[in-house]
Parts: structure tokens; C-alpha cells; sequence
């Protein structure tokens, strides 16, 4: 890959079904996910993961006001072909944080406000979900590393 693999954004919200909030920087708590987020807890889609190389194909079909959290993801990354990721893969997320890839993609269940604009939505296809499986403070520029997969 040409491009260097990192952290873009990370976005959190407090409910469910709504655009997330993008903050600096997150707490990864060990079999819960990201600290204050609607979608932590103990279950396999903990984390989700979205490239900017997606949201950026959604831009290019017509919606030039997208951005990092609007999908619903937590970690918005860059430079790594996320939907390429077996399950079972483990992605180091900044100095601590390590990640188990649980599932690849999702089905879904109702059209989004993204999808009845644009007439698609990448998340479903092209959004990876994770636990977390070693606590650790994640930032915004951060390095990932793929440790197996």
C-alpha cells in the first residue's frame, strides 16, 4: 500500500441510528469498545471501522458535505483495504489499542437518510466491526498496523 496507514478521524455518539460526533482523541476499554459511545459493550461489532477512501467515493456520487462519522463509524482510517481483512485479523491502533476483526460488513435493515439521498451507502459493504482486545487511548493521526491478517 502506498498510502500510510492511520487513524483519520474518531467519531462517537451517545444514542444509536444517529450521524457521530468527531473527537480528538478516545479511550478503547478491553470486551467494551470506545468509552462514551452508544455502541460499546460486550458483543462482537464494538468498534467500527470505515475508510476515507469510501466516504470519499461517496462525495465523488454527489454528496460534497459527507464526513468522517456521518456512517455511523467510530475510526475512520486511511491508506488500508479494510473489507480485505480476514476475520480474525488484528489491527494495533496507536502505541496500545489492539483490535480483533469480528465481521465484515452488516446487512441492513432499513434505508438511511445517506442511501435515500445518494441511492447508496457504503457502510454496509465496506464497514468492518471489531472488539477490543488490549485497552489503550487512541488519537486522531495515530499509526495502525495490521499484526495478523
Amino acid at each position: 500500500m502506498n498510502r500510510e496507514m492511520k487513524i483519520t478521524a474518531i467519531s462517537i455518539s451517545e444514542k444509536k441510528g444517529i450521524p457521530k460526533s468527531n473527537v480528538q482523541q478516545a479511550e478503547l476499554r478491553t470486551d467494551y469498545g470506545i468509552v462514551g459511545d452508544a455502541h460499546a459493550g460486550n458483543w462482537h461489532r464494538q468498534v467500527s471501522l470505515l475508510a476515507l477512501e469510501s466516504i470519499e467515493c461517496m462525495i465523488q456520487k454527489g454528496l460534497p458535505n459527507l464526513r468522517p462519522g456521518n456512517f455511523a463509524e467510530n475510526i475512520t482510517t486511511t491508506g488500508i483495504d479494510l473489507i480485505k481483512l480476514p476475520i480474525g485479523a488484528k489491527l494495533k491502533l496507536g502505541n496500545e489499542a489492539l483490535l480483533e476483526v469480528t465481521q465484515i460488513g452488516k446487512e441492513c435493515h432499513s434505508r438511511c437518510a445517506i442511501y435515500n439521498t445518494a441511492g447508496d451507502c457504503v457502510m454496509p459493504r465496506e464497514g468492518i466491526f471489531a472488539r477490543v482486545i488490549h485497552a489503550g487511548v487512541v488519537c486522531v493521526n495515530d499509526q495502525i498496523e495490521i499484526i495478523e491478517g
